[in-house]
């Protein structure tokens, strides 16, 4: 009983900062890069469904579902996030810090197998272009989405299998602006080596594994369109631009944060910040402002918004 009595029900977040000055210019910041997120993506949602050329075309089938996983990842962090600036005492509970870690490699874990369905559609798109419609199916497309969600599930679990059941009884701060599985896991009250081991295989060697994939996927295309045409090869690097990119800043932080060995690496809050705040911003920006079908899937909509207005 005594035992229970000492166990912790919440923790302590530190945030960014404890200027007061510094917290109202954050708050701003992420206050419009929140709202920003949101409109983007869900634009990029409407569009996919109510357009009829987007919403047959495998690609972007594809992109409305990474950004749907975009705006849930951000949600889950960045409202608590902006809250807490206005909070001396930033406070979560033991049961809210685990439905954080939950959702963030539930989420992070159906984006990177995603991602790597994205590369398969390039390669698909650009290398197979006479089997595209026959491989890229409607049925597959269903099955990649599920997949990405099933892989990111079983992802997560692995761990907060193990995490859910640690004792908590001493220190309760957390030394980031929402909770993630390295800092909490150092805060148990009992030996967490083999957990940091699983964690370090787990999250860590994942993100380094599908960017290899996709490297090497990206790499594959960009040599068979050189082989085929010189030409093709500036167009190709066009098209596949803007999901390099994605994958780039997607995978970076990941692969510093949890890749790293936990004995002489502490997580880096300015890293999460960018995992769940600047990566989900970016990417409705580069899917709309450097895509020309994008574009004028925007103004088609435009004009029958206008044109319905006009017939009314």
């Amino acid at each position: 009983k005594m035992k229970n009595n000492s166990m912790l029900n919440e923790f302590i977040l530190l945030g960014l900062t404890s200027s007061w000055e510094l917290e109202i210019f954050f708050f701003v910041i992420f206050f419009l890069a929140y709202t920003s997120i949101m409109v983007g993506n869900s634009l990029i949602i409407i569009m996919v469904i109510f357009d009829s050329h987007l919403h047959s075309t495998p690609m972007y089938f594809l992109l409305a579902n990474l950004s749907f996983l975009d705006m849930t990842l951000s949600t889950v962090t960045v409202p608590k996030m902006i809250t807490d600036f206005f909070r001396e005492k930033k406070i979560i509970s033991l049961w809210g810090c685990m439905a954080q870690m939950f959702f963030l490699h539930f989420l992070g874990g159906s984006e990177m197998t995603l991602l790597i369905f994205m590369a398969v559609d390039r390669y698909v798109a650009i290398c197979k272009p006479l089997h595209y419609t026959t491989i890229m199916s409607h049925r597959t497309l269903i099955g990649f989405v599920l997949l990405s969600w099933a892989v990111g599930f079983v992802h997560t679990m692995s761990q907060m299998a193990f995490t859910i059941n640690l004792p908590f009884c001493g220190p309760n701060v957390v030394d980031n602006v929402f909770c993630d599985l390295p800092l909490v896991i150092k805060l148990a009250c009992t030996d967490t080596y083999v957990l940091d081991l699983l964690v370090i295989a787990d999250s860590g060697l994942l993100s380094l594994i599908c960017f290899i994939l996709l490297f090497v996927s990206y790499t594959v295309i960009l040599i068979t369109v050189q082989r085929r045409s010189s030409g093709g090869l500036s167009k190709a690097m066009s098209t596949l631009s803007a999901h390099i990119t994605v994958v780039t800043l997607f995978f970076g932080p990941c692969i510093f944060i949890y890749a790293s060995p936990f004995s002489s690496f502490s997580v880096d809050k300015f890293l999460s910040v960018f995992y769940s705040v600047i990566t989900p911003l970016l990417n409705p920006i580069i899917y709309t402002l450097r895509n020309q079908e994008m574009k004028a899937a925007m103004i088609r909509l435009q004009n029958q918004h206008v044109g319905s207005r006009q017939t009314l």
